[in-house]
């Protein structure tokens, strides 16, 4: 266990730019998963570069996190087409079977027909999104990057003072900090609950955020595993318990919204196999909220150590 902040968390990041490079290789090639491996790389960085930013120093570091965004940005068109796809695909295969594909009229047939169709568009979308990811990775801002990354593995920016705190006190204050963030977003979604004035619309996109803290919160636990012990990391499991519930319930949304698009730009002025496909994902969307409470429960306690 590092003694200092300053050394604990210069663990930390030589372990994040690592799994960050290691995966562009396999972005390269298109391995299965790659995009996300490596999206998820860079989000994690960025993150703890976010919740660590008191321990370096702040112009280069502010950078670097911007150029992250950029490259998560890129990544993330490629992938939400990907997880998409790969929705519609498994929809795809619960329907193979139950259809007669000589019968155009069959209404089995023509909510299969929808869904290929969907899979098609996904699949397409994707392709287009990996052929920038690529030009990317070969530009000179993705290698001006990667070198401020090797830069900041070797020597990074530490405030001196700062470094030198005990490791464990300073990597709690940090935890502490990134659970209040995630204690009040979870305190307004009750509030919003209540407010007629607050449309489901807004609600949702909050809900986008509470994801968004609470993985935040969970790589910061992640980091701090090594220092703070068990508390850290039962708080990261925690964390990372509320990130997939609503990450359920963002791909549900995102979905309808694909089919949504869909619909409208189709030819047939029949639309009920997008309408039934759309309550669907309406109907997986709200069974993740289902389970909302019960994950957020551990953010709403205010006493934690």
């Amino acid at each position: 266990m590092a003694d200092t902040a300053g050394s604990a968390l210069t663990t930390v990041l030589d372990d994040d730019v690592e799994r960050l490079l290691r995966a562009e290789p396999a972005v390269r090639r298109d391995a299965p998963d790659s995009v996300h491996a490596m999206r998820v790389a860079t989000r994690r960085l960025r993150s703890v570069l976010r919740s660590y930013r008191r321990l370096l120093e702040p112009g280069r570091v502010r950078e670097i996190r911007d150029e992250l965004r950029w490259l998560a940005g890129i990544l993330g068109v490629a992938r939400d087409a990907e997880v998409r796809g790969d929705r519609f695909a498994a929809l795809l295969e619960e329907y193979r079977g139950d259809s007669d594909a000589d019968n155009p009229d069959d209404p089995a047939e023509a909510l299969r027909s929808t869904v290929a169709e969907l899979v098609d568009n996904e699949r397409t979308a994707y392709a287009a999104a990996y052929a920038v990811v690529l030009v990317e990775l070969d530009d000179d801002r993705y290698a001006n990057l990667r070198q401020a990354l090797l830069d900041l593995r070797s020597a990074p920016p530490l405030v001196a003072r700062r470094a030198e705190a005990e490791a464990s006190r300073a990597f709690g204050k940090v935890l502490r900090a990134d659970f209040d963030e995630l204690h009040l977003m979870v305190d307004r979604e009750i509030t919003m609950r209540a407010d007629p004035a607050i449309s489901e619309d807004e609600r949702i996109e909050h809900l986008h955020e509470i994801r968004k803290s609470a993985k935040r919160l969970r790589y910061c636990s992640e980091a701090a595993a090594d220092v703070l012990g068990g508390p850290a990391a039962e708080l990261a499991l925690r964390a990372k318990k509320l990130q997939t519930v609503l990450g359920d319930h963002r791909d549900a949304v995102e979905a309808m919204a694909a089919i949504r698009t869909a619909a409208a730009h189709t030819g047939n002025p029949d639309t009920s196999p997008f309408d039934r496909l759309y309550e669907s994902e309406a109907a997986a969307a709200r069974k993740a909220l289902e389970q909302y409470s019960a994950a957020a429960d551990f953010a709403r306690q205010r006493d934690r150590n």
